[in-house]
């Protein structure tokens, strides 16, 4: 009986001492949420990472351009590939071929189709001034390119008859909007620096005559005989511009009355 009682005394001191705490019975669980976690992560990442390495803003503006880029000459792979799966099964009707001839018609004064002709290109760049060599009287705003500068000479090619128009490598419809953030043009989801280029279609005489006759533009080479701001303007007998291939659906609009 005595040694009975021992062993049971003994049992309790070891159970005591060794009984699992509420920690140690949560670590398996918490071992199970952890690796579906990871495996949560790994799904959604796809192998790569979740967050971007970048940090800095011109790393991240880098990047997004990169990646849009990117896109876009997806787009422009999948138009030609539903354009000419169309093409192919369309029901071959006199009725059809007429639309075809009018969609064609429109697509080139809408900017969806590429255009041909004698063209003016005009260049704007910054000066090129460090901080401490600006004359007295301007400041450092004073000797970069705006968005009222590349906008006015948009607007004065436009007034002297361009039947289609490009920024830098972009070509410009009716929806599009021309942008600053410093001295950093965005256009249509990518981002250029300087020197910004404009491409327009027309008569070379009467586009550089409009160039010419704008108040902005006027505004503009005030400063780049002042300031040493970059104002050059070329012709060519025959330029091709490529048709737009960004996104083609207006997602708000307003009638004007």
């Amino acid at each position: 009986m005595g040694e009975s009682s021992t062993r049971r005394d003994r049992l309790r001191s070891w159970f005591l001492d060794h009984r699992p705490s509420r920690w140690s019975a949560g670590v398996p669980v918490i071992a199970l949420c952890a690796g579906l976690l990871f495996a949560t992560s790994g799904t959604a990442a796809k192998g790569g990472d979740l967050r971007s390495e970048v940090t800095t803003l011109p790393g991240l503006i880098r990047e997004r351009t990169h990646d849009n880029a990117l896109k876009a000459r997806q787009v422009e792979d999948l138009q030609a590939t539903v354009s000419a799966l169309t093409e192919e099964r369309a029901p071959r009707t006199s009725e059809a071929e007429r639309l075809s001839r009018d969609i064609a018609g429109l697509r080139h004064g809408t900017g969806f189709g590429e255009v041909s002709g004698p063209s003016v290109t005009v260049s704007l760049d910054d000066a090129p001034l460090d901080s401490d060599q600006i004359p007295e009287g301007f400041d450092v705003d004073d000797v970069v390119v705006h968005q009222q500068d590349v906008q006015g000479v948009v607007n004065a090619l436009w007034r002297g008859g361009a039947e289609a128009m490009m920024i830098m490598d972009q070509r410009i419809i009716s929806t599009s909007a021309v942008r600053c953030v410093g001295n950093t043009l965005i256009l249509q989801g990518r981002v250029y620096s300087p020197p910004f280029v404009i491409t327009a279609v027309g008569d070379p005489a009467d586009l550089q005559a409009a160039l010419d006759a704008d108040p902005t533009v006027s505004v503009y080479k005030e400063y780049v005989a002042q300031l040493g701001l970059g104002y050059e303007v070329s012709s060519a007998e025959s330029t091709t511009l490529p048709a737009y291939a960004g996104q083609s659906q207006l997602k708000h609009a307003r009638a004007v009355r």
